[in-house]
């Protein structure tokens, strides 16, 4: 077999006893098990923990500078897309542990696990070197982007601080597909608990200016992130080391071939572009925002992180449904990846329903919650029932790529985004802004047209894919 070959697995006879899968895949061959649904849960739900506790670090951010003013939050807003437009890419190339790491778990390939791992460290080295150049002109970037001129400043502050958290970042992502693939969350969950608290601490000291040190504001919370990121990546390092040391020592000499890291990055770069493409949509859309003035930032940050922050539920899903695919690859069982794909997108459109129900009906509340200006406040509800109705198509669209990504698909997903943010979502998005004149809501609008897009694509293409051989991803021959 070549190098990078991919082996076909041996179809396990399905429930009913015939001899082999039929040439197409039916939406019946997707339904889970209790079975499934229960080893779902037991790995999606501390994995949407910790999901939903990294994300709450910027609910914290925003919720703790808006108490300053709307021209510190507008800052935090830009600041925090600017940092990761530039960390997102990096971020997909390592969700590549995700079917590297399990598949070989399946197989029980102890040594697969072993320079996945490795490697994926090397690459997070390599990343953080990029991303450090993308940082550091922000100013100048965002002023090229015609950003408001009173927030521009600080945005740029916020982004230069969150330079020291970028490696911390990414190692803390390599630690913890690992560990998701093992099946060991008590160690993320940790790690992200400690991390809320660093991040309220230092928040308080440095924002509004305690403990000696100088009042802040948004570029404060910037160089806090970066300090709950160095505890974050530190104490998963710590608390998991009994379960790391073997797949992390001793170095294997060929993690550093250059043919395998480029089999790696073949799979990950793909999902690098997709997650870039999908957070550029929103950036743009952010950015749009910022030519209408700085309420509507601000009140389009309101909006974004809260439905960011129930986005981080489905993510966690699919981070688990891409684990349960990976090993029933790995353990050449067909019928087990296409049930864990399909529990996966059942329990990902499921919560995201419940998510749409509140942001329909209690839109003012949470708004409040952000911002005591009234003008922020009135935006910021105005876009919550939008963002409520693409919801479930949210949820759908990032559990079908994680599946995917769990057998090894990855560029097909990357199109998908282009063609179904780019190509549907933002010109309907920016032609509903300015030329229809109805502003902030009408950029909404078209983010829930080209999220609709995007989640109807995959669903076709999980059908399609799980119907064929599904194949273990291999990068070193012996």
């Amino acid at each position: 077999m070549r190098p990078g070959a991919a082996r076909p697995l041996t179809s396990s006879p399905p429930p009913d006893g015939a001899a082999a899968p039929p040439p197409v895949v039916r939406p019946g061959h997707f339904v889970p098990r209790r079975e499934e649904l229960r080893e779902l849960g037991a790995l999606a739900v501390p994995v949407a923990v910790a999901q939903v506790g990294l994300m709450f670090q910027g609910v914290v951010d925003s919720i703790m500078v808006g108490r300053v003013s709307p021209r510190d939050l507008a800052a935090v807003a830009l600041g925090n897309v600017y940092f990761f437009a530039a960390v997102v890419f990096g971020m997909g190339v390592l969700f590549a542990l995700d079917p590297v790491v399990s598949q070989a778990l399946g197989a029980r390939d102890e040594e697969g696990v072993a320079r996945g791992t490795q490697r994926g460290v090397v690459l997070a080295l390599g990343l953080t070197v990029l991303a450090t150049v993308a940082l550091l002109p922000a100013e100048p970037v965002l002023r090229a982007l015609r950003q408001p001129a009173e927030v521009v400043p600080v945005a740029a502050g916020y982004a230069r601080a969150s330079i020291l958290g970028v490696l911390p970042f990414y190692l803390y992502i390599v630690q913890r597909q690992t560990l998701q693939a093992m099946g060991r969350l008590r160690p993320v969950l940790v790690a992200i608990l400690v991390a809320n608290v660093a991040n309220v601490l230092f928040n308080w000291t440095l924002i509004f200016g305690h403990l000696g040190f100088p009042a802040m504001g948004a570029v404060g919370s910037g160089w806090a992130s970066s300090g709950s990121r160095i505890v974050m990546a530190g104490c998963i390092a710590a608390f998991a080391w009994p379960h790391l040391r073997p797949y992390l020592r001793p170095v294997r000499p060929e993690v550093f071939r250059g043919a395998p890291l480029v089999r790696m990055l073949r799979i990950g770069a793909p999902t690098g572009v997709q997650l870039q493409l999908e957070f550029g949509a929103f950036a743009t859309a952010g950015l749009a925002m910022g030519l209408l003035g700085t309420v509507a930032v601000a009140g389009h940050q309101v909006a974004l992180n809260l439905a960011s922050l129930t986005f981080m539920v489905p993510v966690g899903v699919a981070q688990a449904a891409a684990v349960l695919v990976g090993r029933a690859v790995g353990r050449e069982d067909p019928w087990g990846a296409r049930r864990a794909a399909g529990a996966g997108i059942l329990v990902g459109a499921g919560f995201m329903t419940l998510t749409a129900l509140t942001f329909l009906t209690l839109p003012g509340p949470l708004a409040r919650l952000y911002s005591p200006d009234a003008a922020v406040i009135a935006l910021g509800a105005s876009l919550l029932p939008i963002a409520g109705l693409f919801q479930v198509a949210d949820g759908i669209q990032v559990v079908a790529a994680a599946a995917l990504r769990g057998i090894g698909d990855t560029r097909v997903p990357m199109l998908v985004n282009l063609l179904g943010f780019w190509g549907v979502g933002l010109p309907v998005g920016l032609l509903l802004a300015f030329r229809a004149g109805m502003g902030p809501p009408g950029m909404w609008w078209g983010l829930a047209v080209g999220l609709v897009a995007v989640a109807g694509m995959l669903l076709r293409r999980v059908r399609v894919r799980f119907g064929r051989d599904l194949r273990r991803l291999v990068f070193d021959t012996h």
